[in-house]
């Protein structure tokens, strides 16, 4: 089957308190989005690259790329993204031929260091089982809070979850023709208001989605 990669990046760069949206920010000398990109080249040579931006952004990556001169920019498809993450994906899904089955993976992308292990194993138990989420377990306690303040849970029973979301693209097609809904956080909660279950596969602990200063100097560290 044929695979796609949409990557997702709206990001406005609030919480990063940068000039510039936390996508396009510099990592040891490479912007985020192009690391991230790299990561499912590396994964797949033959793998098809969507990259859903803000209309506002369309232009300043393709400088970005000019300037960078970055190789694999001629084989990535822009799409412009939509109000929502729900909204872009949707807008990316439409590019994906609808008469041929494949497979379609939907990733962050600020979240530039994915293992080529996670997105195997998400990619193979998607063909398995139609839709597979990578997650990693909790290292730290957590509590849910109540109305009488908060209690502990069993964090061995709770998994923190990651990007590539993979799903065969009949089973992401359905779960996007449905209405919004801000219940939705991620395309597993799409995918399974459809129905659809989940099967979870195993992530990467350094695959952390940078949002904040402090993750980027994180970053730094792991490149």
């Amino acid at each position: 089957m044929e695979k796609y990669a949409i990557i997702v990046a709206g990001g406005k760069g609030l919480r990063m308190n940068a000039d510039v949206p936390k996508q396009f920010i510099p990592i040891k000398g490479k912007p985020v989005l192009m690391r991230t990109i790299e990561a499912f080249v590396r994964y797949d040579a033959a793998i098809h690259v969507i990259l859903a931006l803000p209309s506002a952004q369309i232009d300043y990556w393709s400088d970005l790329c000019a300037e960078y001169a970055f190789p694999l920019a001629a084989g990535i498809q822009v799409v412009e993204g939509g109000e929502t993450r729900f909204h872009s994906v949707r807008n990316a899904l439409r590019t994906v031929d609808a008469h041929v089955e494949s497979l379609v993976a939907v990733h962050d992308g600020v979240r530039p260091f994915v293992s080529i292990g996670t997105i195997s194993s998400a990619f193979d138990e998607a063909a398995r089982s139609g839709a597979a989420v990578p997650v990693v377990d909790s290292v730290d306690s957590v509590r849910e809070l109540n109305a009488d303040g908060s209690v502990a849970k069993d964090r061995s029973k709770l998994k923190l979850v990651q990007t590539p979301q993979v799903f065969l693209s009949s089973v992401l097609k359905s779960a996007y023709r449905q209405e919004f809904s801000s219940l939705f956080t991620d395309d597993a909660s799409v995918v399974e208001a459809d129905g659809h279950p989940i099967v979870l596969t195993s992530g990467n602990r350094e695959n952390i989605k940078i949002t904040t200063p402090f993750d980027l100097k994180v970053a730094d560290v792991l490149v």
